[in-house]
């Protein structure tokens, strides 16, 4: 009982962090194209943005992006929204990311943290870990995948869309 209160306690620590978080960090990632992206400039967005980190070898991770999959383009029209999927795979799983990508017809944005960079930057610690932000500011984080997570996921974005 105790372990398992130090690890609850341990994990509202990192989401109470993470949503106190202003602004995404000035960090550039390339894309699938190989143009660099500045993830800052997402905290320009008039519109909610879902950063999803994510990994070719995180079966949860493919689960979640797929379950999304199913919400997604309902979602840009109701409410707007851009998901950026933020890859983690290292130099030895890069190459898999692309025709992952391909394969499940993800028509996400979908930047290469190779380094880990971003994923340092907004203490991310396991995959997969998706965060909603709206003007700049981070309203919603989970960790891990849970069946029917995309549903809370709407909740939150039909609440942006009411204020």
């Amino acid at each position: 009982m105790k372990i398992r209160l130090s690890l609850l306690a341990f994990c509202l620590m990192f989401v109470t962090f993470a949503i106190g978080q202003n602004k995404l960090p000035n960090v550039s990632l390339k894309g699938l194209d190989n143009k660099s992206i500045n993830i800052a400039n997402y905290n320009s967005s008039s519109k909610p943005v879902i950063v999803s980190f994510w990994a070719t070898w995180c079966g949860p991770c493919i689960k979640e992006l797929e379950a999304i999959k199913t919400k997604y383009a309902q979602w840009q029209k109701d409410y707007g929204v851009e998901l950026v999927a933020v890859s983690v795979d290292d130099s030895k799983t890069i190459n898999r990311v692309k025709p992952m990508v391909t394969s499940k017809g993800w028509k996400y944005q979908v930047l290469l943290d190779t380094n880990q960079e971003l994923k340092r930057a907004l203490n991310v610690v396991n995959v997969p870990y998706t965060m909603i932000l709206y003007k700049g500011k981070v309203i919603f984080t989970h960790s891990n995948y849970t069946p029917g997570i995309e549903n809370k996921m709407e909740q939150e974005l039909k609440k942006i869309v009411k204020n």
